[in-house]
């Protein structure tokens, strides 16, 4: 798995070289173009999920324990966190949000009825592994409700009415574009009411700032994994890869190439970075995430689940010809209720792992690589840069 993953991890960095290349001043224009800043938006809530707002305050001091973990000692905890959420890895995002705004159209790969069955299995299992998360980790920000670190009842309630609130929105496009301009706001109000909270001043930011500036020193050392946790996130962004890039291509305003990667890698980081201090500060400090400040950071992460699962839901609906216009309303959300909860218990029950489906992902990119040298090689050269 591990030879797997550096191979496809290598690959994508290639491509993206080569793409930039041939291609970096091409104009990238998607089937339903919206403004940069609700691009970004969209890319920003679809392409991150709880995990962003839930990991973090677990993590912290795992990285730090250099005793358990040696291979952590080059770098700090937030260095850490920042790598395996940002900056580099939205590269992967580029190249899938490319691939299918530009290349796709010519090259018709992902319609093969056995491509098209394996991406939206892919796409299923992912949206399952969003709800998990959400479930997996409601215990430690709500205590109150649970027992002893526990899942309860109560827990298994609010996955169930995300999930049904997710195959609603996914019904019409708009709710989608509501969604991820209400994400980015809510998650930029927690960002402030905790820094707030914290009473963080100019000079606890720009210590942030120095321990994160350590990652880009040695921004060479993350980009192969360092241990079996490092592969675990990096087979969860290949999960997510294919289908954000199919879902986000759609809405690319013309921006050229590079203009869009530059926006990928930089946007993002910025909130994160920022998102990642305050939560570190809070670590370092022993400040209390509980209360008002758990319910807060719950409800962020709820509004983000519910974001990326629309979006992914109406994407494998599409490609499946499942809509609620050919099925019902109410046929509809009930398939896809009942899909993803079981898929979500099979995660539950560690019947499922997300290394597997992004293992998956990776031999559609050398697949569809393939395709292309044998048979797609003429039209794609042929795409003017």
């Amino acid at each position: 798995m591990n030879t797997l993953l550096s191979a496809g991890i290598i690959f994508t960095l290639l491509a993206i070289v080569f793409c930039l290349y041939r291609w970096g001043n091409l104009k990238c224009v998607g089937v339903t173009p919206v403004k940069t800043f609700t691009f970004i938006a969209i890319l920003f809530t679809s392409g991150l999920d709880v995990g962003l707002i839930m990991f973090p305050l677990t993590e912290f001091a795992g990285y730090a324990d250099h005793t358990a973990s040696p291979e952590y000692a080059f770098s700090n905890p937030l260095a850490i966190e920042f790598a395996y959420w940002g900056f580099l890895i939205w590269g992967f995002y580029f190249l899938t949000s490319f691939y299918f705004c530009v290349i796709e159209p010519k090259v018709g790969f992902f319609e093969i009825p056995f491509v098209k069955l394996i991406n939206n299995i892919v796409i299923i299992g992912t949206c399952a592994f969003t709800a998990y998360l959400l479930l997996s980790n409601l215990p430690w920000y709500l205590p109150e409700l649970s027992e002893e670190g526990s899942i309860v009842t109560t827990f298994y309630v609010i996955v169930f009415v995300v999930i049904i609130a997710a195959i609603f929105s996914s019904t019409d496009i708009k709710y989608v574009r509501i969604l991820s301009l209400a994400s980015t706001w809510l998650f930029l109000a927690l960002i402030a009411v905790m820094w707030s909270l914290a009473a963080m001043g100019p000079n606890e930011m720009l210590d942030a700032a120095n321990l994160i500036g350590n990652y880009f020193v040695n921004i060479h050392k993350f980009v192969l994994p360092i241990n079996d946790y490092h592969e675990f996130y990096l087979f969860w962004w290949f999960a997510w890869s294919i289908m954000i890039g199919q879902f986000t291509s759609r809405f690319v305003g013309g921006l050229r190439t590079w203009q869009v990667l530059a926006a990928l890698l930089i946007f993002p980081s910025i909130p994160l970075a920022t998102w990642f201090s305050v939560l570190f500060f809070y670590h370092e400090n022993g400040l209390d995430s509980s209360g008002f400040v758990g319910i807060s950071m719950v409800i962020v992460g709820i509004t983000f689940v519910i974001n990326s699962l629309d979006s992914l839901i109406r994407l494998y609906s599409d490609n499946l010809k499942l809509t609620p216009k050919r099925l019902g309303k109410v046929p509809y959300i009930l398939g896809n209720l009942v899909a993803l909860c079981a898929l979500t218990m099979l995660f539950k029950l560690d019947f499922l792992q997300i290394q597997w489906v992004g293992a998956l992902v990776i031999l559609l990119y050398f697949a569809c690589f393939g395709f292309i040298m044998l048979k797609k090689r003429k039209e794609v050269l042929a795409i003017k840069g």
